[in-house]
């Protein structure tokens, strides 16, 4: 069955989990022998963002020793066969430039979305 996953909400569970829960979950399920690509719109765009660091994040005396890495666990993703689309419209109203964005994603317009989705047996929103 072919899945596609629609990432909305960025950042969710990272301090706690240092990963996005539906990343992990994709790698994870590919893994097991899965056939998942994955969508990000809204704020999970920036997920794409090759040159983010969250490393030195603290809260008063609290410090993350452990940062999320998202650009890697995204990176990752096209070389165990999962495509990753970027909702251009997003991507552009968050002023994230192409040029920003890692090489092996794909960018899509709201325009290409019902095509996008017939490709696919399930659509599953987080």
């Amino acid at each position: 069955m072919k899945v596609l996953q629609v990432i909305n909400t960025a950042y969710r569970a990272t301090i706690e989990e240092q990963d996005d829960t539906v990343v992990w979950l994709t790698h994870a399920m590919t893994g097991a022998g899965g056939d998942f690509d994955l969508l990000l719109t809204g704020e999970a765009v920036n997920y794409t963002v090759a040159r983010q660091d969250a490393s030195g994040l603290a809260f008063g005396d609290w410090q993350q020793t452990e940062p999320p890495r998202l650009a890697r666990d995204i990176g990752s993703l096209p070389a165990k066969g999962v495509r990753v689309f970027v909702l251009d419209e997003d991507a552009e109203e968050l002023g994230l430039p192409v040029t920003e964005q890692m090489a092996d994603t794909e960018r899509v317009s709201r325009e290409e979305l019902a095509d996008l989705y017939g490709r696919y047996e399930q659509i599953w929103h987080w």
